[in-house]
């Protein structure tokens, strides 16, 4: 039986709104010790609307002279890379290698956000082998990226 994302994600991690600031976001982060926050719509479902990451707020805010008041709206990234609770792990690997993401949120049956696996849950988990493919597969640039844009 193949291992489930579920035995490997970080189950229900925090998450704030899109009308958030950059700088209650960063303060999650510095409670979590993470380096990215999902963002989820504030109608009682968890429906995930996006991610924002230390990088987010790094390069769309700060170098773009945006205050911490900024709603993370603003600055997230979106649309989302996603992979389901029931899904199996390599089917995780191969979605973080095909998007060149670091991490995906998971979502379970009902489409609602239950949890977020990362390269390191990755590294923890996988051997050796698998942990540096991906992180190689998830490193390689990709058309949009460019020092001097």
């Amino acid at each position: 039986m193949k291992a489930k994302v579920s035995s490997i994600m970080c189950a229900s991690p925090r998450s704030c709104a899109p009308d958030a600031t950059l700088q209650e976001a960063a303060q999650l982060m510095d409670q979590c010790d993470c380096g990215a926050i999902p963002v989820v719509k504030t109608d009682g479902a968890k429906q995930a609307v996006g991610i924002i990451t230390d990088r987010d707020i790094a390069c769309r805010a700060v170098a773009r002279g945006k205050g911490p008041e900024t709603q993370v709206r603003e600055c997230m990234s979106s649309p989302l890379a996603t992979i389901g609770a029931d899904d199996s792990v390599e089917d995780c690997c191969n979605q973080m290698e095909r998007f060149k993401v670091r991490r995906l949120l998971v979502l379970d049956a009902d489409g609602e956000l239950c949890g977020i696996v990362s390269q390191a849950d990755i590294a923890l988990h996988l051997s050796k082998n698998k942990t540096a493919e991906v992180v190689r597969e998830v490193s390689q640039p990709t058309e949009e990226s460019s020092l001097t844009s």
